[in-house]
Parts: structure tokens; C-alpha cells; sequence
């Protein structure tokens, strides 16, 4: 597996649409699940008076999971095909598990959006593929899911396409590069192999995913390792783990970690258990730094090189999307940000302006407050010192998510950073 290239995928799209189960369908047919495991699930969903939800069972192996049928945290699961290894980040659609589907994202090279031939666009339906383009997923495949349900009909097919070509168009990917695939995951149809009743697709599900880019390692830009958790393990000493951004960590390395300001040397990095000598931007690791105790760094803090170390914010501006507010956001508004691993309360200090979303020029200055689909230029205040880095400078880093009332109200990118 490890000499195809790796793509990291998120499965994206409302509630029910059968994201669990598409994933559970490919891990079969890529020969990654054996059949007899589900015949086992099977029998336990019928058991349930769950019939069907067998290959939602292989994502949900949590018992809470399988009582209420949701998905509830990020499963990792990996597949081959003949181009590449994928590791799946399953999103739960759930609006109150959205901050598990944030961190998922910002960490997905494509996504697979799954969308119900019955249903066709629901509100989860834009709000995931919004935040996944303002998340920097740049590549994005459509499945229109149990086509079954709806008889095979290539008229519903079109009209289902349309319709999410036209919400794909507002939200900043082109049409004509994003497959849309009709499959049925339930049967199987058109997913790993085509299907006679579905014979006007133009490619499987596995083709698609076959079809995508890898996208470029950006090991040239400064190295950044946003810090997701921090061990001290007893013979070693202060282990940080966190996936690298961009640029390239070798051993002996100096590090600094921002905004803590704590400095250190790596004196190994570690990968899926194994010793590595360097590792570079995608690889989840953990690396122990002489000099730094454990209380010196924490979650959220950002490592870099000490001849460019991670910038860190006093203010900054950013382009915000609001994708849905009770009410509306004014200044003095102070939700949570989510900004790589860390969570940040900040303060909307000044609405600069209101943007067009189809162009996004400038429709207003100063405006009093921005609602519902409103995109904006804003000056943010954290509560706290931050690392984050603007987006022309290093996209992967300029990224975040504002959070509030248990939900996703709006994501954006920075633009500028007044330093601290």
C-alpha cells in the first residue's frame, strides 16, 4: 500500500444521505472488509431493526453509534485502489457533531459529497460543501446516492445535477472538473463495477476516485506542526504530536513552538510506530524535543523552525462566511474560533465590509452586521495570542472555523496579521 501515493478523503453530505454506508460499500468491493464480517453485521442490524445499515455498521463501530444509527466521531478507515491509498475521514452530517467534521476537513485532500437521488440538495448539503471549499478541499466528487430508490431514473439524475452544479458554482469549484457519479451504495450498483440499469453514468465511484490529483507537498513553505496533543513518556520525555502542515522536520532540528515561545532539539520522529529520520507535510507524528517540559507547550500551539518560526496574531483580518446565524453577527460578537487544533475565543472588533458571494467584490462598507450567507472582510481580536498565517503566504494555515450555540456559524481564511 505504502508505494501508491496517500490521499487523505472526506465522505461529506447531510444526514442519511448514506455516507457510512458508501464507505462501507468501497471498503468491500476494494476487497478491504471480508464478506463474511458482513453477513455477521448484517444479521446484528436486522437484529436491531436496523435492516440495511450493515456497511454503516463497518464506519460506526461504536456501540452508541449502532443503537442511534448516527455517526458520531471521525472513524479512520484506509482502502487502496489502483492509483492511490486513501485514508477515509468519515464526517459525521450531524449538526451537533459539525466540530468533529471541521477537524476532519481541514485535514482532507478530496471530498466525496453524498447526496440522496430523492432528496436532492438539503440545507447539510451547502453547509458541508461551503465549509469544505472554505477548508481548502480543492478537489470534490458528487455521488448521487440510492438511485435504486428512485428507479434508476436518469431525468431525477439530471435534475439532481443540476442543481448541485448550480450550488458548486456559487461555492467556488467548477462544474465541469466534479464528477457526478449515481450509485446505489445499499446494492452496490455503479460503485466498484458499472451497472446496466445505471448505464448512463459515465464512470464508477472507484473510477472517480482513481481520477483524482495528488495534490503537491508543500515542503518548500516554512515548517508549521499545529500541536494536537502532548505527552511526557517516561524514558523519553516531552512527546508533541500533530500532523505537519507544510515544510520538512529532520532530526536534530532546533524547534520553537508558538505562540507558548518555548524552544527545543528533536531527538527522534516517530511514525505509525516506526523510527523516521525526517517527515514531511501529511504525515501524522509524534517527536521528542529535548528542553521542553510538557507544561511548557500545549494544544493548539503551532512548531516551527526558529529562522522562520510560526507567526502569531495579536489581530487579524480574514474573509468570513456566515453560514447560519439565529440572528445576526455585529461587532463585539465573541464566539469560539477553531483555528487548526487550537479553540479561541475572539472578538469581532470591526465589519470592514460586505462582499458579493457570487463575485465577491465589495457591496458594502462598514456594514452594521453581517447574517445568513453573507460573506465579509473582518478585523478579529482573539482573547488570547494565536499562530495562524495569512492565506497568500501559507493557505494551509490561514484557515478556521467560528463556532457557537453548538454549531458551525460561519468559516474563513486570513488575510493579514497584525503581530503580537
Amino acid at each position: 500500500m505504502a508505494d501508491k501515493p496517500h490521499l487523505n478523503i472526506v465522505f461529506i453530505g447531510h444526514v442519511d444521505h448514506g455516507k457510512s454506508t458508501t464507505v462501507g460499500r468501497l471498503m468491500l468491493e476494494t476487497g478491504h472488509i471480508p464478506e463474511h464480517l458482513i453477513e455477521n453485521l448484517k444479521e446484528e442490524a436486522e437484529e436491531k431493526g436496523k435492516g440495511g445499515f450493515e456497511f454503516a455498521y463497518v464506519m460506526d463501530n461504536l456501540k452508541e453509534e449502532r443503537e442511534r444509527g448516527v455517526t458520531i466521531d471521525i472513524a479512520h478507515k484506509e482502502f487502496d485502489t489502483d492509483n492511490y491509498y486513501f485514508t477515509v475521514i468519515d464526517a459525521p452530517g450531524h449538526r451537533d457533531f459539525v466540530k468533529n467534521m471541521i477537524t476532519g476537513t481541514s485535514q482532507a485532500d478530496a471530498a466525496v459529497l453524498v447526496v440522496d437521488a430523492k432528496d436532492g440538495v438539503m440545507a447539510q448539503t451547502k453547509e458541508h460543501m461551503f465549509l469544505a471549499r472554505t477548508l481548502g478541499v480543492g478537489q470534490m466528487i458528487i455521488a448521487v446516492n440510492k438511485m435504486d430508490a428512485v428507479n434508476y431514473d436518469q431525468g431525477r439524475f439530471d435534475d439532481v445535477v443540476k442543481e448541485i452544479s448550480k450550488l458548486a458554482q456559487t461555492v467556488g469549484f467548477k462544474p465541469d472538473e466534479v464528477p457526478f457519479v449515481p450509485i446505489s451504495a445499499l446494492t452496490g450498483d455503479n460503485v466498484a463495477e458499472p451497472n446496466d440499469d445505471l448505464g448512463f453514468a459515465d464512470m464508477t465511484l472507484l473510477d472517480a476516485l482513481n481520477g483524482l490529483q495528488e495534490p503537491e507537498k508543500p515542503v518548500d513553505k516554512p515548517l508549521r506542526i499545529p500541536i494536537q496533543d502532548v505527552y511526557s513518556i517516561t524514558g523519553i520525555g516531552t512527546v508533541p504530536v500533530g500532523r505537519i502542515e507544510t515544510g520538512v522536520l529532520k532530526l536534530n532540528d532546533g524547534i520553537v513552538f508558538q505562540p507558548s515561545d518555548s524552544s527545543g532539539e528533536v531527538k527522534s520522529i516517530e511514525m505509525h510506530h516506526e523510527e523516521h529520520e525526517s517527515a514531511e507535510p501529511g504525515d501524522n507524528i509524534g517527536f521528542n524535543v529535548r528542553g521542553v517540559g510538557k507544561d511548557d507547550i500545549r494544544r493548539g500551539d503551532v512548531a516551527g523552525h526558529p529562522d522562520n518560526p510560526p507567526s502569531v496574531a495579536k489581530t487579524f483580518k480574514a474573509q468570513v462566511a456566515v453560514l447560519q446565524h439565529p440572528s445576526v453577527i455585529a461587532e463585539g460578537y465573541t464566539p469560539v474560533f477553531h483555528i487548526h487544533t487550537s479553540q479561541v475565543a475572539c472578538m469581532f472588533e470591526e465589519l470592514v465590509s460586505k462582499l458579493d458571494p457570487k463575485t465577491g467584490e465589495p457591496q458594502e462598507e462598514s456594514p452594521d452586521y453581517l447574517k445568513t450567507g453573507d460573506i465579509g472582510i473582518v478585523k478579529i481580536r482573539p482573547t488570547r495570542p494565536i499562530s495562524l498565517e495569512n492565506s497568500k503566504e501559507n493557505p494551509h494555515m490561514s484557515r478556521f472555523a467560528v463556532r457557537d450555540m453548538g454549531q458551525t456559524v460561519a468559516a474563513g481564511l486570513c488575510l493579514e496579521i497584525e503581530p503580537r
